[in-house]
């Protein structure tokens, strides 16, 4: 066998690095944060210069589908399967194997991905009609006309986002995930300068039957440039940590390859089942009338940018230390990762909860902006915002626990999860249509997100608890700080409520209350945290 090869790595150092949870956790939100504003901005600036137009929702269902394919075929699970093997690889061989099974494995993926952008291609006028079935004439024929031309440039993406997504393995199986969290950034302000330039060229506030086809391929050209500017600086993350490679061929005769490909498409149905609930809230969302889909792609984007900035960056954090604990064979120590895993997960998702639900109307009111300022959107958007905050708190503790699962090579309790997951929410999302189409229906799709949420979330705790015994699967001091700290923060919301309703004030001091509120909020909370004497960088045994 090869004598093992870490150069540029120090071994121990990538160790290391991985087992520091608190600290990796908060790299993981101070760059999300970055990501996720650029992508709250994003979608903001879409709907303040298009407006509640049937333009703006079928170029908002149409240009993140590729997003929803990448998804479809695994997407954001690719870096929970691939970590532990690329952990395993560097740990009890070296970087030159890792980077051969790396590119092994990257070269099935792309392939995967490439048929996926093909298949999008080749169905995209049926796509188009699902998008547009709730339009009405003689508006539908020229929307199914745009949507295709829109899906036929922003196909490519797929693949492109494949790529990325092996670039995050790569960084966070050495447990590097500053560049990793951040470079979505550069694609959102991508996207922000592609709308900025179209509506400058063409106009705002354009309806279908106005919008010409040149706007749509602007755009759509415009969004896949960007995807390809966050895949190279990716790839410059890779290139750092010593694991650039092409992608190659020969993932069958390769054991530890095959064994990592299989696991990616065995989980295929986890990462599958949250992209077809999206696919079914946008369409819809359509017919909720003009705006519906920009609230709930609004909603959605809150929802995740709360997730990764909490519960979902705890996990991403967490993934590498499970997985060599989990290679080790050593079930006290994945027994006290887990723990503290799921501890920073609560912690950070609580707050979120809080203080989205105690404020999801005056936070509305401060993200509709330009054409989308009318009162009925706003009240909308408030109460799918008031949904999302619990949702974004039971995805982070799905998520969480299915990092866990892959970490220790299942990938069939995730599957499970995610099956019932998507019945749930399916079932839920479906049942909307009996209600209204307005604020209702629209809220109705956010309860089916926390309702498939919440019953995935509790079929991977089921499964963790079992896999770990008799290792606890949390301790009572960590409960009790998590119960003690989340009443401290009542009374400060209350007086921050009490104020706003009392002052009535400008939407600047409306922003400038709640900035301070929700500040005051978060101390109090990591105050009482710490008084109660319980460190948040070590475990209790």
């Amino acid at each position: 066998m090869a004598e093992p090869t870490h150069a540029p790595h120090d071994a121990e150092a990538v160790r290391a690095g991985r087992e520091n949870t608190a600290k990796n956790s908060l790299t993981v939100v101070v760059w999300t944060l970055l990501s996720r504003v650029a992508g709250l901005l994003r979608v903001l600036v879409i709907g303040a210069l298009m407006g509640p137009t049937h333009f703006a929702d079928i170029f908002q269902a149409g240009y993140v589908l590729p997003n929803t394919i990448h998804s479809t075929i695994a997407g954001p699970i690719l870096a929970m399967v691939l970590i532990p093997t690329i952990v395993r690889a560097l740990d009890h061989v070296g970087v030159d194997r890792a980077k051969e099974v790396l590119s092994r494995m990257g070269g099935r993926i792309l392939g995967v991905a490439a048929t996926g952008a093909g298949t999008l291609m080749l169905l995209s006028p049926l796509v188009a009609w699902s998008f547009t079935a709730g339009i009405p004439e003689p508006l539908r024929h020229r929307a199914w006309i745009l949507t295709i031309i829109l899906i036929l440039f922003v196909a490519p993406q797929v693949v492109l986002y494949g790529a990325c997504a092996l670039g995050v393995a790569a960084q966070q199986a050495n447990g590097r995930f500053g560049l990793a969290a951040a470079a979505p950034a550069a694609e959102n302000v991508g996207t922000i300068i592609t709308v900025l330039l179209t509506c400058w060229i063409y106009g705002t506030g354009l309806e279908v039957d106005n919008a010409p086809i040149g706007m749509m391929i602007m755009l759509g050209a415009g969004t896949t440039i960007s995807v390809l500017f966050h895949l190279a600086l990716q790839m410059y993350g890779v290139h750092k940590v010593g694991l650039l490679t092409m992608p190659g061929r020969g993932w069958k005769q390769d054991p530890e390859a095959r064994d990592g490909v299989r696991r990616v498409l065995r989980s295929i149905p986890v990462a599958a089942c949250p992209s077809v609930t999206n696919y079914t809230l946008t369409a819809i969302a359509v017919t909720a009338g003009g705006g519906g889909v920009w609230v709930v792609q609004l909603a959605y984007q809150v929802y995740y940018a709360l997730s990764f900035l909490g519960t979902r960056a705890v996990s991403m954090a967490a993934l590498p230390r499970l997985a060599e604990a989990s290679a080790s064979g050593d079930t006290r120590r994945f027994g006290i990762a887990w723990r503290q895993g799921l501890f920073f997960a609560m912690l950070a998702g609580l707050p979120a909860l809080c203080l989205l639900a105690a404020f999801a109307s005056p936070t509305a009111n401060l993200l509709a902006n330009g054409e989308l300022r009318e009162a009925n959107l706003i009240a909308e958007l408030a109460g799918c915002l008031a949904v999302t905050a619990f949702a974004q708190l039971a995805g982070g503790i799905h998520d969480f626990g299915r990092q866990a699962l892959f970490s220790r090579l299942d990938d069939h309790g995730p599957r499970i999860a995610s099956f019932i997951g998507l019945f749930v929410g399916i079932v839920v999302a479906f049942s909307t249509l009996l209600l209204p189409p307005d604020g209702t229906r629209l809220a109705g799709l956010l309860v089916a997100v926390l309702a498939g949420e919440a019953a995935s979330a509790i079929t991977v705790m089921v499964r963790v608890r079992a896999s770990i015994r008799p290792e606890a699967f949390t301790t009572s001091r960590h409960l009790l700080t998590l119960g003690l700290a989340t009443v401290s923060m009542l009374p400060v919301i209350a007086v921050g409520h009490w104020l706003l309703r009392l002052l009535d004030p400008e939407r600047l001091m409306e922003m400038v209350l709640l900035l301070g509120c929700g500040a005051v909020t978060l101390g109090v909370f990591f105050v009482v945290v710490r008084y109660i004497g319980l460190k948040v960088t070590a475990e209790q045994v």
